[in-house]
């Protein structure tokens, strides 16, 4: 058997840069200022011999195996990965020796660095054994059957661009990294890696806050409710999804900053234009959390503790098996919190009179776990991608007090229950056609507790027995729903020429919805969670993408199609009942373009006309404090995004990028969340125009030793209704929304403080929100109006990162709201003061 190995370095001078991987953003290399560095690639020292499998053997398979190889800055070998083999145990062999295979290390310099190279071995058979020549018959040849096969030349493969290894640990097979298509595309995204943030201590909701655009705003601490705002439009007008699946099916059914950072890779936040990929019926918007789906091998873990008796921890596995295809995965994840922090309330004295004062919460503990489980295929000719995914998740949460913390709850719980599965099937038939399958059902059961029959004050004692129970309403409450959840997404993408792709896509859901109240006043009544509940929805949609001027110009065009339906029975007086339906069909329409002025330089502009659809929780309620209403009708808004992006690396002031986008909204017959102190309900109420800006910055030295962040967000939401309701408000600024906000951070690296591999990043970031009325801004005098105050976080910490050949350990000390500020999102509703907390993580691949 014939084996021949040969490799090359991935760009200039086939060495790659590596001098940061814990630090360096995506494409960062280190390179002195002002100067061009001297690059030796590595050189091949030391092989083993490879093994030739059987089966191959057997079927006589043969080929090349290219491998990518990480080498460290002493030439060994710490990663290896198959881009592409024949299979059938050859590409196994090749990247099992590859692994004891010595280099003399890349060199800048003359200073030995870390380099990426690929490394390619051929599986050639034997030649066959020697056959006698077949006796001539008179007046004919000899035979030429003993002629043994020729060679097969090798031919040196093309050179590709440069990669980082954080773009190896990021890549995907194919070598295109996803986050970067997503920046240079057309799309209005905003791209989060959350690399940083799943070695430090903030929540996702935390993270996402400090993204331009973004307003998280929390009814307290861990696992409160959130409400999520991007560009002014709010909740269930962004879609919120993982991994494509919608979040509330996917096994997060308790809001987005609760979602465990480290079981993410990054975040897309798309602005006001929303792909047709993904299926949605959007207002203002997308956001998709991403996991890592890469076939490769990879285990994670991380434990947090800190203050208000917060635990949390998550584990992840990925296995991928390159020779078969067989991909498995598994993650998990727990959190605990007893939110026991102090905030100030408004207390009687022996009076009776109201007296603000210092007390600690106590009837605010979360707790959430969760599992899932996934196997399949991957990377083979029938099917990119074929895999089933089972999960399950819950959570339990205490509700303390009414929406404006002005009185105190003793025994008021909540529970919520999810399990559900998730097949995926990518294949590609031939290169101009792609096909993609997506199926999800989930099961959601909610309970809801109000039965207490004490009051309680705001230390937690019982002062006397109610007359009724319960808390909350006029009523006790102990009512249970359940609901079935289907949807699907299918989506065909076809290359009709060169830089011309069509796309038709179709993505349908239905919601079958039930419950029972366990308490009735009246158990003759009939009770109406009892009615069976339906929500039918179906987002179709064609796009057409041309790609023309040498890769410079990219622009998109589409037409979306909204179908929705839903039915229900509506409990009457008299023990009467009436069938209730509503119905609505309608169109949108847009574009996105990219313009790439310059290597350094895009510019983006998109619009859409789009249509959201009522969600089941938004018409039937969510089962705990909101109240169905069936009268809810199709949001419509104009969406228009425009601005430019900058992306400068290497330069001689080190790496910069910059993002600046402009936005236009006019939205009608908004769904809005209004209630009083107990209950809320939404409502289609007015029509509403925004205008804004959002610019965000980043700026990283030349050497990699500081790295500093900068957003900043700029609002003008106004309500434009001329009648009904709130005709009498058109101009007002529409309330209790924040409307500038801003965050920034830096952070300090410090290499090989103890050993070779080692790094100390000290952190700081910071937050600012400015203050906004409660109510309509023209009603009553100011001097008088309920105000949330501008309030500004502060968050200091420190990472420390050992890195062995197969594996990364992290640690982080944090303190986050430093100087103790009292923080509000809401007016009344205090959030936690000052919080310590330590993390530890570990990555092996």
């Amino acid at each position: 058997m014939r084996h021949i190995t040969r490799f090359r370095a991935l760009g200039l001078l086939s060495a790659l840069l590596l001098a940061a991987p814990a630090f360096a953003a995506e494409g960062e290399v280190d390179e002195p200022p002002g100067k061009s560095a001297t690059l030796t690639p590595p050189r091949l020292l030391k092989t083993i011999d490879v093994p030739y499998p059987a089966e191959a053997i057997r079927l006589e398979i043969a080929g090349d195996v290219v491998l990518r190889l990480i080498l460290d800055e002493r030439g060994h070998v710490e990663g290896a990965e198959v881009v592409s083999g024949p299979g059938h145990g050859l590409d196994e062999a090749a990247r099992t020796a590859a692994l004891s295979f010595e280099f003399a290390p890349a060199e800048r310099d003359g200073k030995p660095i870390r380099a990426i190279i690929e490394y390619t071995h051929s599986f050639a058979l034997p030649d066959p054994a020697p056959v006698p020549p077949t006796p001539a018959k008179d007046g004919e040849p000899p035979s030429d059957r003993a002629k043994a096969p020729a060679a097969k030349s090798v031919q040196p493969p093309a050179v590709e661009p440069p990669r980082t290894e954080e773009e190896v640990s990021e890549v995907r097979v194919s070598g295109v990294r996803e986050s970067q298509r997503l920046r240079d595309s057309s799309d209005a995204v905003k791209v989060v890696e959350v690399s940083r943030a799943k070695q430090r201590t903030s929540d996702l909701g935390e993270v996402l806050a400090r993204t331009e655009g973004v307003a998280v705003r929390r009814q307290g601490g861990l696992g409160s409710s959130v409400r999520f705002s991007l560009n002014g439009l709010y909740d269930d007008q962004i879609r919120l999804f993982l991994d494509g699946v919608p979040l509330e099916r996917a096994g997060y059914p308790f809001g987005i900053a609760n979602v465990p950072v480290n079981l993410l890779e990054r975040v897309e936040i798309y602005r006001g234009v929303v792909p047709l990929r993904l299926g949605a019926d959007a207002l203002g918007g997308a956001v998709n959390l991403v996991t890592d789906r890469r076939p490769r091998t990879r285990f994670g873990g991380s434990y947090q503790v800190g203050s208000f008796g917060t635990y949390r921890g998550t584990l992840s596995g990925r296995y991928y098996e390159p020779s078969s295809g067989i991909v498995a995965a598994a993650s998990a994840f727990m959190d605990l919190a007893k939110n026991d922090y102090a905030v100030d309330a408004q207390v009687p004295d022996e009076r009776g009179r109201l007296r603000l004062q210092r007390v600690r919460r106590f009837h605010d503990a979360y707790s959430a776990r969760g599992a899932m489980v996934e196997a399949g295929v991957a990377e083979r000719r029938w099917a990119k991608l074929l895999t089933l995914q089972l999960y399950g998740s819950s959570y339990d949460k205490e509700i303390q007090h009414n929406a404006v913390m002005s009185v105190p709850y003793g025994e008021v719980n909540y529970d919520q229950r999810v399990r559900g599965a998730t097949l995926r099937y990518a294949v590609e038939p031939t290169k101009q056609l792609s096909l993609e399958v997506l199926l999800n059902y989930a099961y959601q059961a909610t309970h809801f507790e109000d039965r207490g029959s004490w009051v309680y004050d705001w230390f937690g004692r019982r002062i006397r027995e109610r007359r009724v129970a319960g808390e909350v309403g006029t009523q006790p409450s102990d009512q249970l729903e359940w609901q079935h959840a289907w949807f699907a997404r299918l989506l065909a993408e076809v290359v009709i020429a060169k830089g011309h792709t069509l796309r038709i896509g179709t993505s349908p859901s239905l919601a079958l919805r039930e419950g029972d109240e366990r308490l009735q006043a009246d158990p003759a009544a009939r009770d109406p969670l009892n009615a069976e509940r339906t929500l039918v929805a179906l987002v179709s949609g064609v796009e057409y993408q041309i790609d023309t001027l040498g890769d410079r110009l990219e622009n998109v065009v589409f037409l979306k199609d909204y179908i929705y339906h839903a039915d229900t029975i509506e409990p009457l007086p008299a023990g009467r009942s009436a069938e209730r339906r509503a119905d609505d069909h309608s169109l949108g329409f847009g574009d996105a373009l990219r313009f790439r002025i310059a290597p350094w330089l895009i510019a983006k502009a998109s619009y859409e006309y789009a249509t959201r659809l009522p969600r089941p929780d938004e018409v039937f309620g969510d089962g705990v404090l909101v109240l169905p209403n069936l009268e809810l009708e199709p949001e419509r808004s104009h969406n228009a995004n425009i601005g430019p992006s900058i992306e400068l690396k290497r330069s001689a002031v080190g790496d910069v990028t910059f993002d600046l986008n402009g936005f236009f909204r006019e939205s009608d017959r908004l769904i809005v969340l209004l209630g009083n102190d107990r209950y809320y309900t939404h409502e289609n109420v007015y029509k509403a125009r925004a205008l804004g800006v959002d610019v965000g910055a980043t700026w990283t030295a030349p050497q990699k030793w500081i790295r500093t962040d900068v957003t900043g967000s700029w609002l003008d939401l106004r309500n434009a209704s001329s009648e009904g309701t709130f005709g009498d408000f058109k101009g007002d600024r529409i309330p209790n929304r924040p409307y500038l906000f801003a965050s920034w951070g830096v952070t300090f690296r410090v290499k090989d403080l103890v050993g070779a591999n080692d790094t100390l990043e000290p952190f700081y970031a910071g937050r600012y929100t400015h203050e906004f009325f409660r109510g309509w801004e023209s009603i009553g005098l100011r001097e008088f109006k309920q105000i949330v105050p501008a309030q500004t976080s502060h968050d200091f910490g420190v990472t420390f990162t050992v890195r062995t050949n197969h594996s990364r350990f992290v640690s982080t000390f944090e303190v986050n709201n430093a100087f103790d500020g009292k923080l509000f999102d809401y007016f009344g509703v205090e959030r936690p003061g000052r919080a310590v907390y330590l993390k530890l993580g570990v990555d092996a691949w």
